[in-house]
């Protein structure tokens, strides 16, 4: 069957919208490449647009507000790449956690959202892919017209949701290539952290990581491990090599994102399934996922265990996305277990990343929500731990150059408390 090109499509689609229009437009894996193009080709198409999302900052590059100085976006992360529209006041940044978007999406006006989707099948369903994520939601949701990119390079994987081609209300065909995430080498400090937390993790785990360093490294320590499950927000190549190792794995997530090699594996492989939001981010999903091993990384941990995962120097550089819910869920599971991973220092060593004191609006992790703390240098458990031998345990995994300005700092701040 023909569908219009997404030029033709999205002209179509346009028409049924207001002049003002707000409209969802996937992030990860299912950001469509192709609209940005067509966007940059010819912005005024933008103009009066605003566009929400969950655009990931480390993944999604596109700045969808930038187009046009008549578009405007918002997003629960700050992308570099959307710096620019942020400064001009066209990027609203929200600061909610992946859990806390799917209501904010459930509820806010819309008026029309585009879906990433491969070709239909036999029967006239098309798949939500390696990126389902938000995209169920907006199925849900009624009055709101959506626009079917049918992408022949989106995999329709055996366990992802699939949707039939009449629920939507304009349908396009595109062969831009879908968004790839290729791995990088890791700085050698991520070795020994992945060595850390390795052995926290026994038969019968299950593993929630983030995106990066910390899960490239994580599944590479891992490498060869049995019994163990993935139950995760996002996955990218490393999980491939679980998957090799392990006939038994099953693997529960909500994205994949990585290079085509990912794509092509998912493609048959019926031991991954995709989920929404609602099932990977929850906290009553989490809490019924037995030994849940929620693996992340953050920028700063001060002395009291408040994290910051979101500011340099003062400056936004990213949102909290799953990391409490995750933080939270690992909590409620039954005989689970929050991991917080991070390397000791910063510039080559001059700056520490176990500091003092976070500054009130860079705490993006409360200290109640903090459990294991690990850098190169060791391991800190911190549940339970009264605030002097949380800052003990915090100073001892910190760079040995750096403890002694830590120790001075905190019997300071302890005399004031």
């Amino acid at each position: 069957m023909p569908f219009p090109s997404l030029a033709d499509a999205f002209e179509q689609f346009r028409h049924r919208l207001p002049a003002r229009a707000r409209l969802f437009i996937g992030g990860a894996s299912g950001e469509p490449l192709g609209l940005a193009r067509l966007f940059k080709a010819d912005p005024e198409l933008t103009s009066g647009l605003t566009f929400l999302g969950a655009w990931i900052a480390g993944i999604n590059v596109t700045d969808w507000a930038g187009f046009h100085h008549e578009a405007s976006a918002e997003t629960i992360f700050l992308p570099p790449a959307q710096r620019p529209s942020f400064e001009a006041g066209r990027t609203r940044f929200l600061p909610l956690s992946y859990s806390q978007a799917w209501h904010w999406m459930a509820a806010t006006p819309l008026d029309g959202a585009v879906l990433l989707v491969s070709p239909p099948d036999a029967d006239g369903n098309v798949s939500l892919g390696v990126s389902p994520d938000f995209s169920p939601l907006m199925l849900a949701r009624s009055g709101v017209p959506l626009l079917g990119i049918i992408n022949p390079q989106m995999p329709a994987p055996p366990n992802s949701p699939k949707v039939p081609l009449s629920k939507f209300a304009q349908l396009a065909e595109d062969d831009a290539p879908i968004l790839e995430l290729p791995g990088g080498p890791l700085p050698p400090a991520f070795e020994t952290i992945a060595g850390h937390i390795a052995a926290l993790i026994d038969e019968g785990d299950a593993l929630q990581f983030g995106v990066g360093n910390v899960q490239q490294a994580i599944l590479s320590a891992l490498k060869g491990r049995r019994g163990l499950r993935i139950y995760s927000g996002m996955v990218s190549d490393p999980v491939l090599g679980m998957l090799d190792a392990d006939p038994t794995l099953r693997v529960d997530t909500g994205v994949a994102t990585g290079t085509k090699a990912l794509y092509d594996r998912m493609a048959t492989e019926p031991r991954v399934h995709f989920h929404p939001v609602s099932k990977t981010h929850f906290a009553s999903a989490l809490a019924a996922v037995p030994r849940l091993r929620a693996i992340n990384s953050v920028i700063e941990v001060d002395l009291f265990g408040q994290a910051n995962a979101e500011f340099i120097n003062g400056r936004q550089v990213a949102g909290q996305g799953g990391l409490n819910d995750f933080l939270r869920g690992a909590a409620l599971s039954e005989g689970g277990l929050a991991i917080t991973a991070l390397m000791a220092t910063a510039k080559g060593g001059e700056i520490s990343r176990i500091v003092p004191r976070l500054p009130p609006d860079a705490v993006t992790v409360m200290r109640t929500d903090m459990d294991v703390v690990i850098t190169e240098i060791g391991t800190a458990r911190l549940r339970g731990k009264s605030i002097d031998a949380r800052a003990e345990a915090l100073i001892s995994i910190a760079d040995p150059q750096h403890r002694p300005m830590l120790a001075e700092e905190w019997e300071a701040m302890r005399r004031r408390i």
